[in-house]
């Protein structure tokens, strides 16, 4: 294996590092990894008002501390459409969606876009020991349906929000992959440990690939109203991670998953390959502690210590460090921890940057570990580090000056050097389960030119005329002068949305040697293109755009133009309908 990758002599069994190969989610304020990144360089705070959508908030509020039965802070992070899905995509009848969880909804259509993003069409990996190992701890849903009439209680019920298992047997089921299908409940590092535990799987060959995750969302004021109990929310519904204001956490939603390989299996496929996870660890801070919801440093630092042995990396080479930062008691905890354990040997000049994704997204509790993992990812992706919220006064109790740390409050570019930049992801849960994943920057290699003037094919696909007609849409803003097509070449572009899509029903397919000459076919939908003059290459691929739409069926291997890459392409666009608890009649599909 290249060395750019690992500095080990041994890159075989339990030590091989992993490829994330494609990502997706869904964070308040950001349908996607790309609308996350503008979200964090752009130091917005997501959080807002909780809505009467959600539940009256008028009602459960009291500005007192503590209050029997009522919530500290009126604010939340919270996703967009949580309320809405594409049942027809799924096959699922309109009865059984009103009655599945929001998240097992939300999760379907993420795994499908972490599929897109990493070109790996689904239908490939039906019957394959793919694993799927996902993070949940709470079922709002459930609550709500289980305060109904008994009489309402169905089949769909049971497997669609009473038993929690189903989070990952919906998508085992949905996607038919035959691998270890686990979720895991370790509170708030139920995500990242989901993420660990799929890294070992695919490590050990149990599992050919695994599809990891978490997901939560917020429903109802139950656990707001424990939280508050426990003087853990912060009044203002700000995340003040590391700051001597610091008063507590604000609850979010969120959704996300990765797909993860070998490395070596990565790179014989020709994927894109986002980060490398070299290594990882788990524990629990046991009986050291003088109560059961305490955190423990000495649980914190063996669990980083043991990270840093598996990856084979020193600790003191790490470039960035992604928090599991509340903005509470725990924020000493781990910055003691962290200046331990990766503040020693590190030179004077290259502090280590802390931050915590929580400042800006709330915290997304069984999602929150994957917030911190795909936010990490991205920083490595562009080689900066975000600045950090609601950070004025540090910490008092933490000794900074001793301490070679640093809580960015503007855009850090990450140092220059002759290695991959490295950094750790740490999450923690009331449990006192801690998780620390250690990845690594995957290689930019240049990409080959393509040959000048020769034409493709574009192949777009839908499950029905509207969504097909959105896809258009976005393809043609994608292409535009301007658009982010514009900075990949139409070879890389029309290999992505081939023999890498999924294809469906309803089928277009164009001929064009340029972004410009595709715009202009995918425009000639409605206004045809004058009768034109065809080559032999033009002709061969429009007879195959035909037989494209006609069939589905494509000669991929002879149309595509050899080193074509993988690249970001619009994903699936989802035709979204409301399903909810009390708007659904009599069950007239199941």
């Amino acid at each position: 294996m290249n060395s750019y990758y690992s500095d080990r002599a041994s890159t075989s069994g339990a030590d091989r590092p992993i490829a994330i190969v494609g990502l997706a989610c869904r964070f308040p304020g950001a349908r996607n990894t790309d609308e996350l990144w503008d979200l964090l360089c752009d130091g917005v705070d997501a959080t807002r008002a909780v809505p009467r959508s959600r539940f009256d908030i008028d009602e459960f509020y009291s500005q007192v501390p503590a209050t029997q039965g009522k919530v500290a802070s009126r604010r939340c992070g919270l996703v967009a459409d949580a309320d809405k899905f594409d049942a027809e995509f799924f096959g699922i009848g309109s009865y059984e969606a009103r009655l599945l969880d929001p998240q097992q909804r939300l999760l379907m259509m993420a795994a499908w876009e972490a599929f897109e993003d990493a070109g790996q069409p689904p239908e490939q990996y039906r019957g394959s020991r793919t694993g799927v190992f996902i993070g949940q701890m709470n079922s709002d849903y459930w609550d709500l349906q289980s305060r109904r009439d008994p009489a309402d209680l169905t089949l769909y019920s049971f497997t669609g929000s009473h038993q929690r298992s189903m989070a990952a047997g919906r998508l085992s089921f949905t996607f038919d992959l035959r691998g270890p299908s686990v979720v895991v409940d370790t509170a708030c590092s139920s995500s990242l440990l989901a993420v660990h535990q799929a890294c070992q799987s695919v490590r050990s060959g149990e599992s050919a690939m695994a599809v990891a995750g978490g997901v939560n969302l917020v429903l109802t004021p139950n656990a707001n109203i424990m939280y508050s109990q426990a003087r853990m929310l912060a009044p203002d519904g700000q995340c003040k991670f590391a700051d001597a204001r610091a008063d507590g956490l604000v609850r979010s939603d969120g959704v996300a998953v990765v797909i993860l390989k070998t490395l070596e299996q990565a790179l014989h496929d020709g994927d894109r390959i986002r980060a490398i996870i070299r290594g990882g660890a788990a524990g629990n801070d046991g009986g050291d502690r003088p109560h059961i919801t305490a955190p423990s440093l000495n649980g914190h630092r063996q669990t980083l210590e043991s990270a840093y042995q598996a990856a084979g990396v020193r600790p003191a080479d790490v470039d960035y460090l992604e928090a599991h930062g509340t903005g509470t008691r725990i924020d000493l905890v781990e910055l003691t921890a962290f200046a331990e354990v990766l503040g020693k040997d590190r030179p004077a000049d290259r502090p280590l940057l802390v931050g915590s994704v929580k400042t800006n997204i709330g915290h997304a509790e069984a999602a929150a570990g994957m917030a911190g993992l795909i936010k990490t990812v991205l920083c490595l992706e562009h080689g900066q580090v975000p600045p950090n919220l609601h950070y004025e006064t540090p910490h008092p109790k933490f000794d900074w000056e001793n301490a070679p740390l640093i809580v960015p409050t503007r855009m850090y570019e990450l140092p220059s050097q002759d290695r991959p930049w490295i950094a750790g992801v740490n999450s923690q849960g009331i449990s006192s389960t801690n998780v620390h994943l250690v990845l690594a920057q995957a290689r930019r290699d240049k990409p080959r030119d393509p040959a000048v003037g020769r034409p493709h094919l574009l192949a777009l696909s839908a499950r029905t005329e509207d969504a097909l007609n959105d896809l258009v849409s976005s393809y043609l803003a994608y292409l535009a002068s301007g658009g982010p097509g514009r900075a990949h070449s139409l070879r890389d572009i029309c290999f992505t949305a081939g023999p890498r899509r999924a294809h469906h029903e309803i089928r277009l397919a164009v001929v064009g040697a340029t972004h410009d000459e595709i715009l202009a076919a995918l425009h000639s939908r409605r206004d045809p293109l004058p009768p034109r003059v065809l080559d032999d290459d033009r002709r061969l691929l429009e007879q195959a755009a035909q037989e494209y739409a006609a069939t589905g069926s494509a000669a991929w291997e002879q149309l595509c133009e050899p080193f074509a890459s993988c690249v970001p392409v619009p994903g699936y666009p989802w035709q979204l309908a409301r399903f909810w608890l009390g708007d659904e009649p009599e069950a007239e599909d199941g």
